[in-house]
């Protein structure tokens, strides 16, 4: 075995997990099966082969990130019903009242 019982219930323990025994066995083999299988991606030749940062040969399909001026304030308060100071006034939800 690549890793211990005692190295998962120490991580379960960092990660603030709690494990019963049955559970920390089950994990142990899953970690084990895990760890054995990073360890044979690492005997693979790579030598020569391109990095892959992307599976497709899109380049960015995002816009160009520009920064535009927003809308006039004066504007905007056009379209509200009533405004007060440069707020939009709305009608209160919360009863402060002590009968609420």
């Amino acid at each position: 075995m690549a890793i211990s019982a005692s190295e998962v219930k120490h991580v379960a323990g960092l990660a603030k997990l709690a494990f019963t025994d049955e559970e920390l066995q089950k994990f142990t083999g899953q970690m084990d099966e895990i760890i054995g299988m990073v360890q044979q991606l690492k005997e693979v030749d790579t030598e020569g082969i391109p990095v892959t940062t992307h599976v497709t040969d899109a380049i960015s399909v995002m816009r160009d990130d520009i920064a535009v001026s927003g809308t006039p304030r004066e504007e905007l308060m056009k379209n509200v019903p009533q405004h007060q100071d440069g707020y939009i006034k709305v009608p209160a939800i919360i009863d402060e009242s002590e009968e609420a």
